[in-house]
């Protein structure tokens, strides 16, 4: 785990991101920080679905609809005339995704997790944090997991806003859980990473073209 490769990574989105969206007078961008992590964390949770007692479909989100039949599965195409009345819809199996509907390349649960990290590591920067030791917490379901990451975030800005200061071990604590919630949904430090390089370039581009 090359989190300081991370940190290096994440310090030039966070400098780019400032250059295109300067920090305003009197701006806590810090809390504005955690606030999107808490939204993003709701979003991986809201992909995940595993909470949702009141819904039959509680399967996380892994793959996302082949857009070039829309998820339908299959091209639809014509046959005959239209002026003679021959004219008949046929459809054959997309060739992109094989008739599945699914795109297999995408993992919208997966593009949701690192958002995440992308602020957790941004919090990380302000905090001066970068040197931290690695561990992970686990709680006993994914559901606690997702509320104990919330708490450790709250608790963070609580107690910026109280004492100006946040212990280090408060912060490691935060990515324990983190990382403890990314094993709890199945993936792996090199799918994480992968995942993250991808989104970091596209973050970039983002801001390039006026996001």
């Amino acid at each position: 785990m090359n989190l300081q490769k991370l940190f290096e990574m994440q310090a030039k989105l966070d400098a780019h991101i400032e250059q295109e969206h300067p920090v305003q007078e009197g701006e806590d961008r810090l809390a504005k920080k955690i606030l999107a992590l808490q939204v993003e964390l709701g979003e991986l949770a809201n992909c995940w679905r595993g909470f949702k007692f009141w819904s039959h479909d509680q399967e996380p989100r892994t793959t996302d609809k082949c857009e070039m039949c829309d998820g339908l599965g299959n091209d639809i195409y014509f046959t005959g005339s239209y002026d003679n009345g021959t004219l008949q819809e046929c459809s054959e199996p997309c060739e992109y995704c094989d008739g599945t509907g699914d795109d297999d390349s995408k993992n919208p649960l997966l593009e949701e997790f690192v958002d995440c990290l992308h602020f957790i590591l941004s919090i990380g920067l302000e905090l001066n944090f970068t040197d931290i030791d690695v561990w992970k917490v686990k709680e006993t379901t994914t559901t606690n997991q997702f509320i104990k990451c919330f708490g450790t975030i709250y608790n963070i800005h609580f107690q910026k806003t109280v004492n100006d200061e946040v212990p280090r071990e408060m912060y490691e604590h935060l990515f324990a859980c983190f990382i403890g919630l990314g094993e709890m949904l199945g993936f792996t430090w090199e799918q994480i990473e992968a995942a993250y390089l991808q989104k970091n370039a596209i973050n970039h581009e983002r801001q390039e073209s006026g996001y």
